[in-house]
């Protein structure tokens, strides 16, 4: 049964707004990084702040005081014409709104369990409108009251700065999901930090910080933005900086060095090594000792694999043990193959140009293999080699050019780490989460 309701929409924007003001010096921006200051407080502002919220009480840009709305989910098989059809929508405005969606969303594109709201003149009245919301930042006004159109719209974003740490007591990845961080939060920390720790040999009482954007929409997070700063002490300190100029893109360390190295650590995320570069390996299928020249990386089928670096693709092909496999040359020096592949991606031929961290194929098990992974071999001059322990030449540091702005924007956001970590221990002393770790908002 759908549900109605009217004043409840109200009741909502009201009390999220209130429970907004409630928390103090929020950093609000739209898709900009910086400036990173914080709005005036003064009572004055915050009074006009009040009022404009307080005002907008509209839903899909209609006033929810005159008009009444209907939410319900796409069943399976249900389409917006029979939607209409029960609603009493004649017919010809049914075939008129197919006709003026396909540029912009084709009513056939629904899908089923997704949101969509009915607006009506009252609870009994025509519709007005049928609203589509394929995903959280996007919806589609299917309208007919006067004229028949139909209206992709954006939602407004705001994005906030948040602050995360943690300390590792079984696994890296058990520790940050336990606070609540997303995968694609874990992602970007690898990326961040990739050169300068090895995620995979991670230990106990191993700590981390995080400093990083949050997407909210109508109060509620829908996204993780750019990973501004990440930290790591594991013995050593290392440092992650996000940094963008005209020129340059990524992440640095505190001396301005490029956070990855030429040739990434693995071709996939959020693995394990199942098996390693050996020159005499017990094979599980064959089941005698044979040379393994390649390091085995065990996912999830479909988990998509990556080139390690910037390249050529070589070979593309299938092979009796190696199943689906592609080779890549990424110099005069290295040569990289990714074995037993379920598929390759779109667009993946001989003679293609890739770079380091394209998706060049999913995890699969064709050939010899009794479970999902990838097999990773690397040559060098021809010879096969143990990846994990090879030195690879470190990328150009920043150019002088560049160096003194990076300094700049490193140290504002070491000081704004700092003062939010610092925000983050007086919080946590007044709460107890239950967790070791806390993580905290900007606002607080």
């Amino acid at each position: 049964m759908a549900a109605k309701y009217k004043k409840n929409v109200l009741v909502d924007i009201i009390a999220g707004v209130l429970l907004g003001l409630i928390l103090i010096g929020t950093i609000v921006f739209y898709d900009e990084i910086f400036p990173l200051t914080e709005p005036d407080s003064g009572n004055s502002n915050r009074a006009e702040y009040v009022k404009s919220k307080l005002e907008n009480t509209k839903l899909f840009g209609y006033d929810i005081n005159k008009f009444y709305f209907e939410q319900d989910k796409v069943l399976p098989n249900q389409i917006i014409g029979s939607i209409l059809y029960w609603e009493g929508v004649p017919f010809s405005k049914i075939d008129e709104l197919a006709k003026k969606s396909v540029d912009v969303f084709d009513v056939r594109q629904i899908r089923a369990n997704k949101n969509y709201t009915l607006v009506k003149n009252d609870s009994c009245g025509d519709v007005v409108s049928l609203v589509y919301e394929p995903n959280p930042l996007t919806y589609v006004i299917y309208n007919l009251k006067d004229s028949i159109y139909v209206k992709k719209e954006i939602r407004p974003v705001e994005t906030y700065i948040k602050f995360a740490e943690g300390e590792v007591k079984s696994s890296l990845w058990n520790s940050m999901r336990e606070n609540h961080l997303s995968i694609s939060l874990i992602d970007k920390m690898e990326d961040a930090l990739s050169s300068e720790v090895d995620f995979y040999h991670a230990q106990k009482g191993d700590k981390y910080k995080l400093l990083y954007e949050r997407r909210y929409i109508n109060n509620k997070p829908v996204s993780i933005g750019k990973l501004l700063a990440a930290y790591y002490d594991n013995g050593s300190e290392h440092y992650g900086i996000y940094f963008e100029s005209d020129d340059y893109k990524g992440y640095y360390n505190l001396k301005g060095n490029p956070s990855k190295k030429a040739f990434l650590r693995a071709p996939v995320r959020f693995s394990r090594i199942s098996s390693r570069f050996s020159y005499n390996r017990f094979h599980p299928i064959l089941h005698r000792n044979k040379a393994h020249y390649g390091t085995d990386y065990a996912a999830a089928y479909g988990t998509p694999i990556m080139a390690v670096a910037n390249g050529t693709i070589a070979r593309k092909g299938y092979g009796r043990g190696n199943g689906n496999f592609i080779t890549i040359r990424h110099d005069k020096t290295y040569t990289t193959t990714y074995l037993h592949m379920s598929k390759f991606a779109k667009g993946i031929k001989k003679g293609v140009h890739v770079k380091q961290g394209q998706v060049i194929g999913y995890v699969g098990s064709t050939g010899l293999a009794t479970g999902p992974h990838v097999c990773f071999r690397m040559k060098k001059n021809g010879k096969p080699i143990d990846h994990l322990r090879e030195n690879f030449p470190s990328p150009e540091p920043l150019p002088d050019s560049v160096i003194t702005n990076y300094y700049t924007h490193r140290d504002s956001i070491l000081k704004l780490m700092n003062r939010m970590e610092i925000k983050t221990k007086k919080y946590n002393a007044l709460v107890n989460y239950g967790f070791e770790a806390k993580y905290i908002d900007d606002e607080l």
